[in-house]
């Protein structure tokens, strides 16, 4: 009887624990994505955080944040976002690391007012990598004879079918140290009198979460729902915002997709999909995961 009478007391009158929604961040960092893989970024993150900072009576998001690097614009992008969320809704950012936030990924943790993790979490790996193959002898081989013409002298830089070539590899550096320069920035912004030994920390080096405490790239060690209820008293509770149910069930970051698809559509997203989940596995690998 007294459970039914609590159901039928509308909420806001109910003495409950305060409610922190929750929000994951889990995944490669890349812009696209298809129906069978969903990519973390912006444009698939942004309705989650949207609803999760309009929620009323929330003093603070929590961001469970999973997540090897890729994309510096997409991670950059849900950085500012869940910042100009948490200024407009005033709300505390709380970021929580489960196996790893390295390189985007610990840069869209910078974004938490306090970042938790594991002891054994990875975290860090601040800098800026790029990767590819090379295959100048390989249509020779074949019998395959490229053709390429262009309008303008670097149209075909770091072109994999040509030797590479001095010029190309240098410029490239050029770009890597622009963006390891914002980056630098970034973390020098949020945790600039926390850091204990910069010298290590800009180098690309990842550490466990214990070792990433002691340097000052997270704030303190533990999981989300002790330190929630830490916080906010043992009555608190956490709500996984979440989206819609997407092709063969998967839930996806924002939006619900349709089944409309003829099986040309299918079998093109299949190979897409295919070349996402190898790109992926590329960057989990770097941390043994």
């Amino acid at each position: 009887m007294a459970g039914l009478l609590k159901r039928l007391v509308p909420r806001r009158f109910r003495k409950e624990g305060v409610v922190i929604p929750v929000v994951r961040l889990h995944g490669a960092i890349m812009s696209g994505g298809s129906q069978f893989r969903p990519a973390l970024n912006l444009a698939n993150v942004a309705p989650l955080l949207e609803k999760a900072f309009a929620r009323k009576g929330s003093p603070a998001v929590a961001l469970s944040v999973n997540s090897p690097g890729g994309s510096p614009v997409q991670s950059r992008m849900i950085f500012q976002r869940i910042r100009a969320l948490a200024e407009q809704h005033d709300k505390t950012v709380l970021v929580f690391v489960e196996d790893v936030a390295a390189s985007g990924g610990y840069m869209i943790a910078l974004a938490g007012d306090e970042i938790i993790a594991d002891p054994t979490s990875i975290v860090g790996s601040i800098g800026v990598v790029s990767g590819g193959f090379g295959f100048p002898e390989l249509l020779k081989k074949i019998g395959v004879e490229r053709r390429v013409y262009t309008a303008g002298e670097n149209k075909v830089i770091l072109d994999p079918f040509q030797p590479e070539k001095e010029g190309d590899i240098e410029y490239l550096k050029t770009l890597q140290l622009e963006i390891h320069k914002v980056f630098i920035e970034m973390v020098k912004s949020r945790r600039g009198t926390l850091l204990t030994d910069e010298a290590p920390i800009f180098s690309g080096l990842f550490w466990t979460g214990q070792r990433g405490f002691e340097l000052g790239l997270v704030d303190g060690l533990g999981d989300m729902r002790s330190e929630i209820k830490r916080r906010y008293g043992a009555k608190a509770r956490m709500e996984l915002v979440s989206g819609g149910r997407g092709l063969l069930g998967r839930r996806t970051p924002g939006v619900a997709l349709g089944l409309s698809l003829d099986a040309g559509q299918i079998a093109a997203t299949a190979v897409s999909g295919l070349a996402e989940t190898l790109e992926e596995r590329a960057l989990w690998s770097r941390f043994g995961l």
